[in-house]
């Protein structure tokens, strides 16, 4: 394969980071995208993700799909030719289960300020 093929994309994270860039072949999955972004994920952050369903990437207002590869999920519109295609990394929260649910409603209400106006 011809190094012109391949394409150079970078990950923006939430905090304003980037990931890369460095060049992927056309027909990488979405996927492979997010395992690859796993593996270079900053060590010491508060937010990481923990699973490549934790994360999505937005290309061009698009939220992309683990199947899809790099080829279906360009917007040549918004590309300059040979230039680094940014994509966006959002984070999903981690989903408590109900019985940390309840405990963390619990702390609220016992962490609370009263206040009596007489």
């Amino acid at each position: 394969m011809a190094g012109d093929d391949l394409i150079e994309l970078k990950f923006r994270l939430f905090d304003g980071t980037d990931i890369g860039p460095n060049k992927y072949d056309p027909s990488t999955t979405v996927a492979s995208l997010k395992e690859a972004i796993l593996a270079r994920w900053p060590q010491g952050t508060e937010i990481a993700p923990k699973t490549i369903n934790d994360v999505k990437l937005i290309n061009a207002g698009k939220i992309l799909e683990n199947n899809w590869t790099i080829t279906e999920s360009r917007v040549p519109v918004c590309e300059l030719p040979g230039g680094v295609i940014t994509m966006h990394v959002v984070v999903r929260p981690p989903m408590l289960d109900k019985n940390n649910e309840r405990l963390l409603t619990k702390d609220r209400k016992t962490n609370r300020c009263a206040c009596t106006i007489l």
